[in-house]
């Protein structure tokens, strides 16, 4: 699979971040590092925090408690449409998360179902629940490594 460089694509839109995470095709322009971190530090909009649990497939209440934020702080990034840095850098984590998991799996659906299940590599954990810590996330992203190479022990 070729994907086009940034000078090919055009500058990055803080809007494509979850879905380029995601749902990877061909055609996807992956953000340079220094675009990554400048989307970040702005903040991103509201609307990747929804478009995350939408490709989650849970709840916005339940997305924003493994975000680790609260129903108030939710309701007021509602209002403001946008995230503060942290909460940004969370939401680009899981992002990257779903799009390991599509990718290793070959589905959203498949994906989705997996992330949101007991996995007997995390020791029963469920990796959405794993992902909390940025530690976390990497045995998750090890997991499903292992999985891709046909190594799941």
């Amino acid at each position: 699979m070729k994907y086009q460089t940034a000078a090919e694509q055009g500058p990055m839109v803080v809007s494509d971040v979850v879905a380029t995470y995601m749902v990877p095709s061909a055609t996807t322009h992956w953000p340079t590092s220094g675009e990554l971190i400048a989307s970040i530090v702005k903040g991103l909009a509201f609307k990747e925090l929804t478009a995350l649990q939408e490709g989650l497939g849970v709840s916005l209440d339940k997305l924003a408690g493994t975000l680790g934020i609260a129903k108030a702080t939710l309701s007021r990034r509602k209002v403001q449409g946008r995230l503060d840095p942290e909460e940004s850098d969370r939401v680009v984590r899981f992002a990257r998360l779903m799009g390991k998991a599509v990718e290793v799996l070959e589905s959203q659906d498949a994906a989705r179902q997996w992330l949101n299940a007991p996995q007997k590599g995390l020791g029963g954990a469920v990796p959405l629940d794993y992902a909390r810590t940025e530690v976390g996330a990497r045995e998750v992203e090890a997991l499903l490594t292992r999985i891709e190479h046909g190594v799941y022990a």
